[in-house]
């Protein structure tokens, strides 16, 4: 049963279920059945919090995420990773939930666990985002793909704050994560692509003109998180997907990049949905399995950094990818 504190803290952090539901955060709802799949996504995400800040036994919360139909276990351990790591910050640090979370059964969803570091972060003051990120030593994720805690940052402030990180496009102040402060804004913006997502209820022209409004600098990275929710989330046709490689123009590679990301996430939790399939195919012109191993072999040594520690080493990995697409 969840402690008092435990439920206090919950109360104080935690959205509701009907606080993710489209109808109450203002987004669009034309293609019902879509839709629904992605509120149950970020509903999957709430219950994985309510679990993790209750107080209960890990082993606990490790059964009742295994009952979760797979398509949706590795939001849930977002919301787990997002309750641990806030946890964790508040004992200054010292705690290692999310170590053991991460370490051990939440492995195979390394990436979306990452982006709920990415969830606490924008529940905490900056002063304890030095210590969100646990040692993780001898992953081969570590600490290259953490800068998805900075994309899950910024879809969160985007999913629920909407009015100012899309409409006024507002630009947060750099963050220097992983040692490179001049990427921060890049990586927010990724995350920021991947709510439009959802923002816009998966409506291909209305994502896309969103991404449009914004300074033209930010277009691929929002293209980038555009194509990254398609395939991992679901949502598109495949007439809406190839209207998606229209739409997207000049950054069409950046589109593809995405759909490999998510395709390589996929892939490494071990349950691989039809959308997720048909999406890879649509944008990147790949099976999962051949997307997989393209972002299997455009891997990067860990401490890899180019242009003095600007470009980090998930950059560097991106970047191979995306030459090995054109």
């Amino acid at each position: 049963m969840p402690t008092a504190l435990g439920f206090l803290r919950n109360r104080l952090l935690a959205p509701s279920l009907s606080e993710v539901t489209f109808e109450e955060r203002g987004f669009p709802a034309a293609n019902g059945a879509e839709v629904s799949r992605l509120e149950s996504i970020a509903q999957s995400v709430v219950c994985g919090f309510e679990w993790g800040m209750g107080g209960d036994d890990p082993a606990e919360i490790e059964y009742r995420l295994n009952v979760i139909d797979a398509e949706f276990r590795g939001f849930a351990y977002e919301g787990v990773t997002m309750a641990f790591t806030i946890l964790d910050a508040l004992r200054g640090g010292r705690g290692t939930r999310t170590r053991d979370l991460l370490r051990g059964p939440a492995h195979p969803h390394i990436f979306l666990t990452y982006i709920g570091i990415g969830f606490a972060m924008a529940r905490l003051p900056r002063v304890l985002w030095k210590n969100v990120l646990p040692d993780l030593t001898g992953s081969p994720y570590y600490p290259t793909m953490s800068w998805l805690a900075v994309d899950g940052y910024g879809f969160d402030r985007a999913f629920f704050d909407t009015r100012r990180w899309v409409d006024e496009q507002y630009v947060p102040t750099p963050y220097s994560w992983d040692g490179a402060p001049g990427y921060f804004l890049r990586a927010v913006d990724q995350g920021i692509g991947r709510a439009l997502w959802f923002v816009h209820g998966a409506n291909v022209e209305e994502s896309a003109a969103a991404v449009e409004r914004f300074a033209a600098h930010r277009h691929a990275d929002l293209f980038s998180g555009i194509g990254l929710a398609a395939t991992f989330a679901g949502g598109a046709s495949p007439d809406d997907l190839a209207k998606l490689r229209v739409l997207s123009g000049e950054h069409i590679a950046e589109v593809a990049l995405g759909a490999v990301f998510a395709a390589k996430a996929r892939s490494y939790a071990g349950f691989v949905p039809s959308h997720t399939e048909l999406a890879t195919t649509a944008l990147a012109e790949l099976s999962v399995t051949d997307a997989a191993a393209i972002a299997d072999r455009a891997g990067v040594a860990e401490g890899d950094t180019a242009a003095g520690g600007e470009v980090p080493a998930y950059e560097l990995w991106r970047g191979r990818i995306r030459a090995r697409l054109d």
